[in-house]
């Protein structure tokens, strides 16, 4: 794609270009995937912090005593587990945690590909006259 400058007299000719209804729902559609970028982009910085929590918990887990049971939370309450099957526990949970980063990594993925091809076709038409920048 070729970018270069407009001068001020192109910017000045910029004619008026009438907005139709399907590109009226373009920039719905843009808009609703840009806060529905935000919305993820929160989440997901929420669940790789769980996830360094966790791997935290690993750490320190790994210097108790085999023979200590550790209190390890379930809900809303805490139960006193023996130290492999509260590892076995935190495993699968680290496990789950790291499904769900990558499956929102994934749907980010597609939204920014779906914002970038909204960008192209309202930009082609609209040109200056309209600012997708987020």
């Amino acid at each position: 794609m070729n970018r270069r400058m407009l001068t001020k007299e192109d910017e000045a000719a910029g004619e008026e270009v009438e907005v139709r209804r399907e590109d009226q729902d373009k920039i719905n559609k843009f808009s609703r995937l840009h806060q529905r970028e935000l919305d993820l982009e929160e989440e997901l910085k929420a669940k790789n912090k769980e996830k360094e929590e966790l791997d935290d918990v690993t750490m320190e887990l790994e210097l108790a005593d085999e023979d200590d049971t550790v209190p390890y939370k379930i809900g809303d309450a805490f139960f006193h587990l023996p130290l492999p099957q509260a590892q076995e526990l935190l495993a699968s949970s680290t496990e789950q945690v790291e499904e769900e980063v990558s499956a929102l990594e994934d749907k980010l993925g597609t939204i920014k590909d779906e914002m970038t091809q909204l960008k192209v076709e309202l930009y082609a038409r609209f040109g200056r006259s309209i600012n997708l920048e987020t």
